[in-house]
């Protein structure tokens, strides 16, 4: 096995996706240092800072397959960033009198930091695509599903009635409410990271703020205040974010998993040949792709204390703290996005057993109408005296077996109060559905307005 399962090419696609370990690839990470090294050549050109030709030299030599990768893993080793070798590559490809402008004003944690940014906005972009899509699809399921009654267990028990419709909004909700969080914190997070040396700039003179817009500007990216070489807060919030997300996708994966036990069986996720299978037990059908989100939630949440750990950073340039989030980021993003492409397999492709939901209902004989029967007769007996009466008519009705709506029937307390009419009225379960269909379509009204 891997260090790193997500990485893997065995177990890679249970803990993660080829889409995001193309974008946390060795490739990929150089390639963002060099474009943020040539978006500063071209920033500083526009300021006369750099030479037009050389700046276009530098975009020219920018490509990750002119560069040695061997000299610059070597030189990884022993300095401890890859940034000076990648600065000498580039210079060495884009020739003697450009090697002179590459990298001015630039420290090793502008080109990483910013490179980083780079990779996390493209993953926001994959995050928020799948956060709709599953979005979409559960809300799909609640307005088919809106009126389908099942049981509602708290505490594992029988509760009241629900539908499965209002589960499956339950489910979708909380995706919308990070889908906020995202685009909330993605201004403050996606932002250029460029302070030189110590945060002053000073090799520049007065041209250092202008220098940052610039740069962002060439990349797309936000401006900050100031550098925050030493300030972390906003890639500890991205390990956060996507903590609540995987946290809001375990929700769901419990749920499925607990549905899907034998004894319950209201559905499944989608099967396969062979999907969720056993070595011994041809028969099995495990819910594999809630497992590994649940596996997921558990690693990121626990990545999520080294994120904020690196916030603590001596001076300008931290000592160990900022190392660390190289650690932890990466596979919070990589099982985040696994977490979401198992998501969304099962909203899209879920299989629902309306008909075992039906027969659920009634395995207790009515006593899941019990809250809906002392509701009614509240109305003529008084609360108390209503709740009393009926939880002694439910302990009748689990000490003798009986069905609680025979117990109802013949206690001569509850018989003036109860007609037989009512009775069957009451262990109706559509009956009790309360604003279930309510919050379902505002749900769906939310997510149609996504667009």
């Amino acid at each position: 096995m891997s260090i790193n399962p997500a990485d893997s090419q065995i177990f890679g696609t249970l803990y993660g996706t080829d889409e995001i370990r193309a974008l946390f690839s060795d490739h990929a990470h150089l390639q963002y240092m060099l474009d943020v090294e040539a978006a500063l050549a071209r920033a500083e050109s526009a300021l006369g800072l750099v030479p037009a030709p050389i700046a276009d030299a530098i975009g020219r030599a920018a490509r990750v397959e002119n560069l040695r990768l061997d000299y610059i893993a070597d030189s990884t080793r022993r300095v401890g960033y890859p940034v000076v070798a990648l600065v000498k590559e580039l210079g060495r490809v884009a020739g003697e009198e450009a090697a002179r402008y590459v990298h001015l004003g630039a420290t090793t944690q502008d080109i990483l930091d910013t490179a980083l940014v780079l990779q996390l906005k493209r993953a926001f972009t994959i995050v928020r695509r799948d956060l709709i899509a599953i979005a979409s699809a559960l809300a799909d399921r609640a307005a088919r599903y809106r009126d389908t009654p099942m049981a509602a267990r708290t505490h594992l028990q029988h509760a009241v009635p629900t539908t499965f419709g209002l589960k499956c909004a339950v489910w979708a909700s909380p995706l919308l409410t990070n889908l906020e969080r995202l685009d909330e914190a993605a201004p403050r997070i996606l932002v250029v990271q460029f302070g030189g040396a110590a945060g002053t700039l000073a090799a520049l003179g007065a041209n250092g703020p202008d220098v940052v817009e610039g740069l962002a500007r060439g990349l797309a990216l936000g401006v900050p205040d100031l550098p925050w070489h030493a300030q972390r807060a906003g890639v500890a919030e991205t390990a956060t974010l996507f903590a609540l997300i995987c946290g809001s996708l375990s929700k769901i994966a419990l749920d499925v998993t607990l549905m899907m036990q034998t004894e319950v069986g209201e559905i499944s996720e989608p099967h396969v040949e062979g999907r969720g299978g056993s070595s011994t037990m041809p028969q099995k059908r495990n819910p594999i792709a809630s497992e590994y989100i649940l596996a997921a939630t558990r690693a990121v949440h626990a990545l999520v204390p080294v994120m904020l750990g690196s916030m603590t950073a001596d001076h300008e340039r931290s000592t160990g703290p900022w190392q660390s989030e190289s650690l932890a980021l990466p596979q919070c993003v990589a099982l985040t996005a696994g977490a979401l492409a198992h998501a969304r397999s099962i909203a899209e492709g879920m299989t629902v057993d309306t008909e075992r939901m039906g027969r659920n209902l009634e395995l207790t004989g009515g006593l899941i109408m019990a809250e809906a029967t002392a509701s009614a007769l509240g109305a003529s007996m008084g609360r108390a005296a209503a709740e009393a009466a009926v939880a002694r008519a439910c302990n009748r009705s689990i000490a003798e077996g009986a069905p609680l709506a025979l117990i109802l029937r013949n206690d001569p307390e509850l018989r003036p109060h109860l007609a037989a009419a009512e009775v069957d009225r009451l262990m109706n379960p559509a009956s009790y559905l309360g604003s279930a269909g309510a919050f379902v379509d505002r749900l769906v009204a939310r997510v149609a307005a996504l667009g």
